[in-house]
């Protein structure tokens, strides 16, 4: 499998991203369900949630929370 990494990503609303793989691959993403754990906690603040930026491979917090790009391909 070819090494996966998130090029571009946009909140939509709630807590969807739109995202774009660097193989082209461009799906909307509901990430609600997988805000649990310590580090997530936090982006339950929606405020909170919505400032994410693109970093070298995939999207990530202030907080320091990010996901990895493998797993939000198969989401």
């Amino acid at each position: 499998m070819e090494l996966i990494w998130i090029i571009d990503a946009k909140y939509v609303e709630g807590y969807k991203i739109a995202l774009t793989f660097n193989d082209g691959l461009k799906k909307t993403v509901d990430l609600a369900p997988h805000l649990y754990g310590e580090i997530f906690e936090p982006l339950k603040d929606i405020d909170n949630f919505k400032k994410f930026h693109v970093s070298d491979w995939s999207v990530e917090w202030k907080n320091g929370a990010d996901m990895a790009p493998e797993f939000l391909y198969t989401l």
